[in-house]
């Protein structure tokens, strides 16, 4: 019988794309509670992968209950506390969820004409093929490449303390079963998910890990 981690990293590397970076137009944070997403956002831009930054979040799901700031602004701190001009970033902070994460930014991108037509989207580790799908549904005609905090799964989800592990790995299940139910809503494009993809998931399901199932 697998251990709960191997059933984890089956999910984790379903839900990962090792997308190469190319130098874009914009790149953009999608908000969520991980500050390594505005570390990571900071870190290209002064690598010079593009000259401008569009910080996306309002309250999450989890923020909403731990935070007294929109995911946006607290990322925009970060980014300028590592040196990021203050000028060069744009915050979009009315977003609840990915899907309105695109709508606004898409739209803030064309009512600001601000002449972006590829943008590096930065998210957790774990959710990056999920990204890739609202992405291809919502803005299709921009360039757009995938990236996160390059860490392994056992050393991400080992960096929290047993109850904040459980609600990671939480996460990541309910984001698998989301991946299947939302394009039945017109949300975002369909991927195949593999037959093992989906066994893992219903086992850690039945272990437990269904805080954010809907």
């Amino acid at each position: 019988m697998m251990t709960d981690m191997e059933l984890v990293y089956v999910l984790w590397d379903y839900m990962r794309l090792n997308q190469k970076l190319e130098k874009c137009d914009c790149i953009v944070g999608l908000g969520c509670m991980d500050l390594k997403v505005a570390e990571v956002v900071a870190d290209l831009y002064l690598a010079g992968y593009a000259d401008k930054i569009i910080f996306s979040g309002g309250y999450g799901r989890k923020t909403k209950k731990a935070w007294k700031e929109p995911e946006a602004t607290k990322f925009a701190k970060v980014a300028i506390s590592k040196g990021v001009p203050k000028e060069k970033i744009y915050i979009e902070n009315k977003s609840t969820n990915t899907s309105e994460n695109f709508k606004f930014v898409k739209a803030m991108i064309e009512e600001n004409r601000m002449n972006i037509h590829s943008c590096i989207f930065v998210g957790r580790p774990y959710v990056e093929k999920r990204i890739y799908t609202y992405l291809k549904k919502i803005m299709p005609e921009y360039k757009g490449i995938i990236t996160s905090e390059k860490i392994k799964c056992e050393a991400y989800f080992n960096q929290f303390e047993d109850k904040n592990k459980i609600e990671e790995i939480s996460l990541l299940v309910g984001d698998i079963q989301r991946m299947k139910l939302y394009p039945q809503k017109g949300w975002s494009i369909e991927l195949e998910i593999p037959e093992e993809v989906w066994e893992a998931y219903e086992e850690l399901v039945k272990r437990g890990y269904k805080k954010w199932i809907i």
